[in-house]
This record gives structure tokens, C-alpha cells and sequence, in this order.
């Protein structure tokens, strides 16, 4: 199985004391050395007190003289400081034996996520190298989360080679630097990338994770471009129509609108996540949902009676003389409302007069056969003088 480590930045630190816990003991082990060296012909009266041990940590291995008797000895006398997370071989119990070998792995905290859960772990290893196979033991879908510093990816395991030709594959080319140490920043930096706060960084081994291009490079750190953005997705609510029986109104009128149908909406605030330009993610953020209003239509059931002889729609009045009133009264517009608002329609009706008829809402809006019908029955109430002036120019009164 190929190991990958990838590192998803955030703006958490990660393993904060590595780096100068590392050059600090570096410094003392590179010391005792030099000791040790000049120290062996300065006592040799007591060489039978002393015992050489190996220490390994920090991918280098330095020997020194102690007369420790402990492994916690030989790493005290050593400027070594042990911190959570931190492993020894053997353990710091253990005798120390000339020709003893102590391994030190310094522990890293590492937020971590596994199998898409983040974590926590205490990471004692020497490289990413270590790291992933410390971390992805058993199989397990293992990505590290880094901490993110001038603008690049800040990640404080070293890789696991100390020099040599590395290929970084991002924004669909592969470029190949050389490396001299620094990490996975110094990489970044060579290869001229720039890193998103939420850009993938992964470290895989270039044969088992067949990457190409890559020449006589072991390793690839492949960059993931990430990105996430907002956005609102309607969806129309189509509304229903229905007819609902009007038992006042007469069933030979035209349906009427009671009330007009509005559409609804549900109104979606979605997160995008996309790598590389593929979508990974859509979250719902929000979701507003405006309920569709009906639409309503009204149909009369009520049977309009015959008109007996001179009445109203009986025939006793010609109907010229209502076309001609119409005209006189509205110039024959059935919408047209006076500039007071007050007079509506054909024959200008008030709406309080109109709704006495049996008209229903607005003279103006009705049909030009419902307010001829009004009109006669108003007329047939009360006469021509609810028109003086045109009943007089038309010699009604």
C-alpha cells in the first residue's frame, strides 16, 4: 500500500517545540562529541568509570562517554529533555551498557484526521516518512493538519531524504527541485508554489504511488487546490388554482379572481468545496421556505330568474338608450375611473351604490355585461335620475 501523508493547513499551530528542541539538542549531542574526543586521554586513570554509548535521534548518531548507569542517565548527561509524546529505546529503566544504542523520538502533537475524523495524536517519529507509518497503521485513511506560516504550508516533520531531487506536482504540471533540507516549505519554496489556506499537501513515495514525471526523483509532494464558496439555489413553488362556488353570485356571470396566485420559493445557502476544480462537498447551510399562496377562483351558482315584461332585461328599454347613456356617462369605457375616485366604470357607479346591486369589488373592473345588468337593476329601483345629467341630455327625465 502507498503511504501518503497530506496536510490539510489551518491556522493551529503544530508540533510548536520541535523545531527548537531540535537544534538545542543537536547543539549538545554535537558537543559532547567534541568532549569526548578530547577528553579520553585526559582520563585515563579513570577509563574503567566511563562506558561509550550510542545515541540516535534526529537521524544522526553520535557516540558519548558517561558514566551513567541509566538510560534517563545517559540522556540527562547528555542535555537531553524528554517531553510528552516523546520514545526511548530502550526504556529509561533500562542499564546502560557500554555499546548500548538509545534511540530518541521526539514527539510531535499533530492534529490529525482519520477516516475524515479529526484527531489528536502524540507522533514520536523523525520524519513524515515515520509519521505516515506510525499513523496509517492498519490501513487507515490518515491526513495530517498543518498549521500555515508566511503565506506557505508550515509543516514541522522533515522529509525523509536528506538531499537530492524531489518532484512537486500542482496546477496540473510537475516540476522537479533539488533538496537540501528545510522540509516541505523549503520544497514549496523552490518549486515557486503558493499555497490557499485550505490547499492539500501530500508526500507520497513516486513508485507506489505511480506518479510520472518525475525523473530520477523518489519522492512527490502533490498540491491539492482547494476551494469553498457560497452560494443561494432557489426553487420555485408552483401554485395550485382552485374554483370555489359563490352562491350570491349569478351563474351566468364570468368566474371571478378572489385571490390571485403568488409562488413560493425554498431558498437554499449551500458550501461548495471543490479540489482541483472536481466537487468533493455541497453543505446546506440554511434553507428559507416561503409557502405558494393558491390562486382562487369564484364560480356563481346562483340562477339568474326570467325577466317578466318591463322589467329590467325584459326588452322594455331599447338598447340603444343604454349605449347611448354609456357613452354620455363613461365616453363607453368600462375601466374608467373619475379623477376623485369616486365614479367607476360604464355608467359610473359609487362602489357603495354598486355593492348595493349585488356588484361585487370594483365597478371598473367588472364586465361590461355585469354592469349593464347592475345598471338595470339600479334603474329599475330607482330610475333615471340616479343619471340626471345624462338622462336629461337624453330626454330619459
Amino acid at each position: 500500500m502507498s503511504r501518503t501523508v497530506s496536510v490539510v493547513n489551518k491556522p493551529q499551530a503544530i508540533a510548536h517545540h520541535a523545531a527548537p528542541r531540535r537544534s538545542r539538542r543537536r547543539l549538545a549531542l554535537s558537543g559532547l562529541a567534541a568532549l569526548c574526543s578530547v577528553g579520553v586521554a585526559a582520563s585515563l586513570a579513570v577509563a574503567d568509570a566511563h562506558i561509550y554509548v550510542r545515541i540516535d535521534a534526529f537521524g544522526e548518531t553520535t557516540t558519548v562517554r558517561t558514566t551513567a548507569n541509566t538510560v534517563a542517565g545517559v540522556l540527562a548527561s547528555a542535555g537531553i529533555e524528554l517531553e510528552l509524546g516523546d520514545t526511548v529505546y530502550p526504556g529509561l529503566d533500562s542499564p546502560a551498557r557500554h555499546g548500548t544504542t538509545i534511540e530518541v523520538r521526539f514527539g510531535h502533537t499533530l492534529p490529525v484526521e482519520v477516516d475524515g475524523e479529526e484527531q489528536v495524536h502524540f507522533v514520536p517519529a523523525l520524519d513524515a516518512g515515520e509519521a505516515l507509518t506510525s499513523l496509517a497503521a492498519g490501513g487507515r485513511e490518515v491526513r495530517l493538519i498543518a498549521s500555515r506560516g508566511g503565506g506557505r504550508a508550515d509543516v514541522s516533520l522533515p522529509l525523509d531524504v536528506e538531499h537530492g531531487p524531489i518532484a512537486v506536482v500542482a496546477d496540473g504540471q510537475t516540476k522537479v527541485v533539488q533538496y537540501g533540507g528545510g522540509g516541505i516549505d523549503a520544497v514549496l519554496l523552490a518549486a515557486e508554489i503558493d499555497l490557499s489556506l485550505l490547499d492539500h499537501v501530500s508526500v507520497v513515495d513516486v513508485h507506489t504511488a505511480g506518479v510520472t514525471g518525475t525523473g530520477a526523483a523518489g519522492l512527490a509532494i502533490i498540491v491539492e487546490r482547494v476551494v469553498t464558496e457560497d452560494l443561494t439555489e432557489v426553487t420555485v413553488l408552483p401554485y395550485t388554482s382552485q374554483e370555489v362556488e359563490d352562491a350570491e353570485r349569478f351563474d351566468d356571470l364570468p368566474p371571478i379572481v378572489r385571490q390571485q396566485g403568488v409562488e413560493g420559493t425554498i431558498t437554499r445557502t449551500l458550501r461548495l468545496r471543490t479540489v482541483d476544480g472536481v466537487e468533493t462537498d455541497r453543505i446546506v447551510l440554511s434553507t428559507e421556505t416561503v409557502a405558494p399562496v393558491d390562486h382562487i377562483v369564484a364560480v356563481g351558482t346562483r340562477e339568474r330568474p326570467p325577466p317578466a315584461p318591463g322589467t329590467p332585461g325584459g326588452g322594455a328599454i331599447p338598447e340603444s338608450v343604454w349605449v347611448a347613456l354609456a357613452q354620455c356617462e363613461s365616453g363607453g369605457r368600462q375601466s374608467v375611473i373619475s379623477s376623485n375616485g369616486l365614479w367607476h366604470g360604464l355608467y359610473q357607479f359609487r362602489v357603495d351604490t354598486w355593492q348595493s346591486v349585488g356588484g361585487v369589488g370594483l365597478p371598473s373592473d367588472a364586465t361590461p355585461a355585469e354592469q349593464r345588468l347592475r345598471a338595470e337593476i339600479l334603474q329599475a329601483r330607482s330610475g333615471w335620475g340616479q343619471w340626471p345629467a345624462c338622462a336629461r341630455r337624453l330626454g330619459l327625465l
